[in-house]
């Protein structure tokens, strides 16, 4: 595996580098080449050795998002980890930074390539002792995990925490996020049992199985029994029947947060389970934080990695195999999140 640390300034002054492209909304990304972006004043041009392949980029890439279509072609990749290329007035050439991009969600490429051109005030440092596909697993994942406990749902000490999709990045850190900030219990909910072991592996107290074909009263009935009775937060990247059911666990005063949608895009909740525990569903997106809010919550999360209470499991593809590494993602098909590294090939 070659890294661009162990060359010298690879690529020189080409006007192309290797990146990962969709021609086609819906389509994987393929393999090809891209101009190299260049030093723009306020921009750092970033050597990217570490990119994840997360839900938002394949929604965005489908074309059925509520950002609307992408202009075609593009570098997907919404965040990415590597190092500033050259001296700039936020830092100097070398540093290790993770960033977000706004790849299809606005015009413009992201971070499935060998170089990104990213706005300065975006760079995060990526502090010692975490590795940096470790740093992009994590990323804005964990950053929707840790702020969807503590900003959304206000988790206080004490308080008893169910996740939904545990076996998922956003599940695995809202697990262990859950306890490091005071979680009296926590407790998963999976479907497959190789998810079920990941939530179990990163700390949870109980682990309720979601079935094929349940409905939300037989679902409810587990969660309860698994709970030391009612949950004050719940976090829930998947709606659709598991949602219908954790509101029916909700302690008085409980709170739901909604990051996502994989179980289902509607959810029906009745009137009086929610009056009778004057409980809260919440929604959450990263796009509402504010690049502080963002800054601050991912460097909490890496003080965490760094002193090994906060991670998530994830293999690397290369970048030559980035269509299949895509095409698994989006089919369900990989175990765990993938991580692409740009400068990696193969061979």
């Amino acid at each position: 595996m070659s890294d661009a640390r162990d060359m010298d300034d690879v690529g020189g002054m080409d006007d192309v580098m290797r990146a990962a492209v969709i021609r086609a909304c819906g389509d994987a990304p393929a393999a090809g080449e891209r101009d190299r972006p260049r030093r723009e004043k306020g921009r750092a041009v970033v050597s990217v050795l570490a990119a994840p392949i997360t839900p938002l980029d394949l929604l965005c890439a489908s074309g059925t998002s509520y950002f609307g279509v992408p202009e075609l072609p593009y570098v997907p990749g919404v965040q990415g980890v590597g190092f500033v290329t050259e001296d700039t007035e936020w830092g100097p050439a070398g540093t290790r930074v993770w960033f977000p991009t706004p790849a299809g969600m606005r015009p413009g490429d992201g971070s499935l390539a060998q170089y990104c051109s990213v706005p300065e005030d975006d760079l995060v440092p990526l502090p010692d002792g975490v590795g940096e596909a470790q740093a992009a697993a994590l990323g804005l994942s964990a950053v929707a995990a840790w702020m969807a406990l503590t900003w959304r749902a206000a988790l206080q000490p004490g308080e008893q925490v169910l996740v939904l999709g545990a076996g998922g990045v956003v599940g695995q850190v809202a697990v262990q996020a859950a306890r490091l900030l005071g979680a009296r219990r926590v407790v998963a909910a999976c479907r497959s049992d190789a998810a079920q072991e990941t939530a179990r592996a990163a700390g949870a107290d109980a682990v309720v199985p979601i079935k094929a074909g349940d409905d939300a009263a037989t679902l409810a009935e587990r969660m309860a029994a698994a709970c030391d009775g009612g949950v004050d937060v719940v976090i829930d990247p998947l709606f659709g029947v598991p949602a219908e059911a954790a509101v029916r666990v909700l302690a008085q005063g409980g709170r739901m947060v909604n990051l996502g949608g994989s179980a289902g895009e509607t959810a029906t909740f009745g009137s009086s389970a929610l009056r009778s525990r004057s409980a809260s569903v919440l929604g959450y997106t990263n796009n509402d934080l504010t690049k502080d809010q963002r800054r601050t919550a991912f460097s909490q999360v890496m003080e965490h990695a760094v002193a090994g209470r906060l991670k998530v499991a994830f293999d690397t593809a290369p970048l030559d195999r980035v269509w299949t590494a895509w095409s698994s993602q989006a089919a369900a098909t990989a175990p765990r999140r993938i991580v692409v590294l740009p400068w990696s090939t193969s061979l």
